[in-house]
């Protein structure tokens, strides 16, 4: 019996080498079975079947509302960012909702400086954390994982995370958002 990997080697397709200076890419396709169908998040917020809310009028920081009216699942990135509702926040962990789902959701705030409504619902940024920012979110969340079982991150660390990157780069915001 041949192993998955035996089999996806077989189907494997090289594509001509293309090169640019020191730079080669040899293009390896393979006709796959594919994976399981869902949207991203800025496809199901397109599509009007995601809604994503604070949890109450009074809302919690490090978790959100997620209503998933859809028929397929979908797919939440690690850092993509959430804005609107009482201030913007990034997704704590790569997550599959359900379709015709209700979930709660682990973020952590990006904005610090403002804590009132720009909007009821939240919307795709189009923004991604950075990678290094995502990873020490990622260390802190994993940290919390262990110790409370929760996908909390140190809210403190992620602001000092965002107020670097803003410094690095030179930019400002009135409410210190990412």
């Amino acid at each position: 019996m041949q192993t998955l990997a035996a089999e996806t080697w077989q189907k494997m397709i090289f594509g001509d080498v293309q090169s640019q200076g020191a730079l080669a890419i040899l293009p390896i396709m393979a006709d796959l079975p594919t994976g399981p169908e869902y949207l991203t998040l800025s496809e199901a917020l397109a599509a009007g079947t995601l809604m994503i809310t604070e949890l109450n009028d009074g809302g919690s920081v490090p978790e959100l509302a997620v209503m998933n009216d859809g028929a397929l699942p979908v797919l939440f990135l690690d850092g993509e960012e959430l804005a609107g509702a009482k201030q913007n926040r990034v997704v704590n962990t790569t997550l599959l909702l359900k379709e015709h789902s209700k979930t709660v959701i682990p973020v952590s705030c990006v904005e610090q400086g403002r804590w009132h409504y720009a909007s009821h619902e939240f919307h795709d940024s189009g923004n991604v954390m950075s990678a290094n920012q995502r990873a020490r979110k990622g260390r802190s969340v994993s940290r919390y994982l262990a110790d409370s079982g929760q996908r909390t991150s140190d809210q403190g660390e992620v602001w000092s995370g965002v107020q670097e990157m803003t410094c690095s780069f030179q930019v400002s915001s009135d409410t210190m958002a990412m």
